[in-house]
C-alpha cells in the first residue's frame, strides 16, 4: 500500500470539507486526473455558513462569487517545494447552488473533460515537495491571483494565491491532491493526510483536536500551529 504523503491545510480559518477520501476512494467518483485522493474545501464563517445570504437566486439561479466566504481568501503553500507548474488565465465563473443552474452545467461536464486539465482545474499550480518523491496540486484559484513562477521555492503556509472558482467548479472552493508526477493528465493520486488541526464533525456539538488525518465528509476544519519539530515535508 502507497504509504500516506503529509501535508499542512493550504489555509487559514474555517473551511468545509467535501469530496473526502476518508468517505469513499475515489474522492471525485474518477482515477483521472490524478485525482484518486483529492479532496474539496469550502470557506465558511464562525457559524459554518458558506455564502452570507441566501435568496430567490439561490433556488433559481447563479449567484455572484463575491457573496460566497472562501472567494478571495488566501490560499497557502501545503509544503515546502519548488514550483513546477502553473496555470492562469481562466475566469472566476458565476456561482451554483440552484438545482436549476446546475443542470446546463452538469450537461457540459463531458466536454469540459475532454478539454482536459485546464478545464477541469481552472487556474492551478503545482509544487515538487522537498522531502518526498511526490508533487501536490491546488486548483479553482481566482483569476490573476497566482503569486508564484515555475521555478520558484516556496515554503509551508506561504501565501501562493487566492481561492476562486475557475474551472470545473459551482463555487468557490480549493481543490487539493497528491500525485507521483507534475503532469495531471498522466500522474496517479497519492494517498494525503493534514496534519494538526481542529475538526467539528457533522454528528458533534464539540470539535476535537487531530495531529494527523482526514477530515470527515461534511466535517468543519482548522489549522492549528504547526511545531517546528512536526515538518517533515
Amino acid at each position: 500500500m502507497t504509504p500516506e504523503i503529509v501535508i499542512s491545510l493550504p489555509f487559514e480559518g474555517r473551511w468545509l470539507a467535501r469530496n473526502s477520501p476518508a468517505g469513499r476512494v475515489p474522492s471525485h467518483g474518477t482515477d483521472l486526473m490524478g485525482g484518486r485522493y483529492a479532496i474539496d474545501f469550502i470557506g465558511v464563517d464562525h457559524r459554518h455558513r458558506v455564502a452570507e445570504r441566501r435568496d430567490w437566486r439561490t433556488l433559481l439561479a447563479t449567484e455572484p462569487v463575491e457573496r460566497f466566504f472562501a472567494y478571495g481568501r488566501p490560499v497557502l503553500a501545503p509544503a515546502d517545494g519548488v514550483v513546477v507548474q502553473v496555470h492562469q488565465g481562466e475566469i472566476d465563473h458565476v456561482a451554483r447552488r440552484s438545482q436549476l443552474a446546475l443542470v446546463p452545467y452538469a450537461l457540459g461536464q463531458a466536454a469540459r473533460l475532454r478539454q482536459g486539465v485546464t478545464a477541469l482545474a481552472g487556474n492551478h499550480l503545482v509544487i515538487a515537495m522537498r522531502h518526498e518523491s511526490a508533487f501536490v496540486a491546488l486548483a479553482h484559484l481566482r483569476a490573476g491571483s497566482v503569486r508564484v513562477t515555475v521555478g520558484e521555492k516556496v515554503t509551508a503556509g506561504q501565501r501562493v494565491a487566492d481561492c476562486g472558482n475557475s474551472g470545473n467548479s459551482t463555487h468557490p472552493h480549493v481543490h487539493v491532491q497528491v500525485m507521483d508526477g507534475p503532469d495531471a493528465s498522466a500522474a496517479r493520486g497519492v494517498p494525503m493526510a493534514f496534519r494538526r488541526f481542529r475538526e467539528w464533525s457533522r454528528r458533534a456539538d464539540h470539535f476535537q483536536i487531530r495531529e494527523s488525518g482526514l477530515p470527515e465528509e461534511g466535517a468543519v476544519v482548522e489549522p492549528l500551529p504547526i511545531i517546528a519539530s512536526d515538518m517533515g515535508t
